[in-house]
């Protein structure tokens, strides 16, 4: 929107810096930061009082949570507000990939609302069911994969090899909302200890809007022999937006958590990771920048399917952060190990730029 207030106005003395992309990804990421600390404490408290008991937990999870009961959830909701307000305030309007990626997000928290107020209506810890989740996120991500499609082409491009690319043709539609679905539901198995979900969403935004910005930009683009999408640099400040909201959170979901965010904003956010990697031709390389969550995701498949043909758990208990809780290591252990693993696959996700 002020981007195109300066545009009107031709970008006169210091409007000029709307002109820049880097100018307003910093803009995004402070006016993101600042809003979610501002709205944090009052948003916290509103929720303690319409929750009452706060987040059900678990029964059969690590006995330490029980001192979790009774903290509010559906903490995403600050996330959005300030990530929404911050897009909408520095995005070109006219830009169709920030617009899929909002849609997106918005779309993928409202289910998670839906999710997370149903569970603490019947103070139980099902809700939504699966199915239902599964085929309202597959609808959102199929018509933002369209709206994407459009824009870039139907090409799978493999990373550590220069302009190399498959062609899927209609089948693209289908593994871009697998994409987009999947990477939304891992982030929510990950969102399962205090801070656990949000630093490495953080750090998977800020590799991805180094990855968008040179995508966008013809020059790096070749340089790096990846593909150029024409407007996709512009989701560098959806990136950043991310970036300053999950800091703000994180400052109130530090152990021990003030607020949890819910699969309102863990669903929303995973969702806006695969959905800016379908924009910018980077599917593959979100699975390594976002490994974390992969094996996550993988870890509860794995123990579902195995118990289900033997009867036997190879997990002590899944998604692994609670294997890893029931085998002695403190809850602070396990997220600060999990962030360094984070911050290292970003980095080997990254090299990919370079590695072709």
């Amino acid at each position: 929107m002020l981007y195109e207030i300066a545009e009107y106005l031709g970008f006169p003395g210091v409007l000029n810096l709307f002109r820049y992309l880097s100018f307003r990804t910093g803009a995004a990421t402070a006016t993101a930061l600042l809003i979610g600390l501002v709205i944090g404490p009052r948003f916290i408290g509103w929720l303690r009082v319409r929750q009452g008991k706060g987040q059900p937990i678990r029964l059969d999870g690590p006995q330490s949570h029980l001192a979790k009961r009774g903290t509010p959830t559906m903490g995403g909701l600050m996330i959005l507000t300030a990530l929404a307000t911050s897009v909408l305030l520095w995005m070109d309007l006219a830009n169709p990939f920030v617009w899929a990626c909002l849609f997106v997000t918005l779309g993928f928290a409202a289910i998670g609302f839906l999710d997370d107020y149903d569970k603490v209506r019947k103070a139980s810890t099902a809700g939504v069911s699966g199915r239902t989740r599964l085929l309202l996120e597959f609808l959102i991500a199929g018509i933002a994969s369209w709206i994407i499609i459009r824009q870039t082409g139907t090409m799978l491009y493999v990373p550590f090899f220069s302009n190399v690319a498959i062609d899927l043709g209609p089948f693209y539609i289908v593994f871009a909302a697998f994409t987009i679905v999947a990477f939304g539901n891992a982030v929510n198995l990950t969102d399962g200890l205090d801070g656990l979900a949000t630093m490495p969403v953080i750090i998977a935004s800020v590799a991805l809007m180094l990855i968008v910005y040179m995508v966008g930009n013809a020059k790096f683009a070749a340089y790096l022999g990846i593909p150029h999408v024409l407007g996709a640099g512009d989701l560098s400040l959806f990136c950043g937006a991310i970036v300053g909201a999950g800091l703000a959170f994180l400052w109130y979901n530090a152990p021990p958590a003030a607020v949890f965010m819910g699969d309102t904003g863990s669903l929303a956010l995973g969702g806006a990771l695969g959905a800016i990697a379908v924009s910018s031709h980077h599917e593959i390389v979100l699975a390594i920048i976002g490994g974390l969550f992969v094996v996550e995701a993988l870890s509860v498949i794995i123990q579902v399917f195995w118990y289900k043909r033997t009867g036997k758990r190879i997990f002590r208990m899944a998604p692994i952060h609670h294997h890893f809780e029931q085998l002695g290591w403190a809850e602070a252990t396990v997220v600060i190990r999990f962030w360094i693993i984070a911050f290292v696959l970003a980095l080997a996700g990254l090299s990919t730029l370079k590695l072709r």
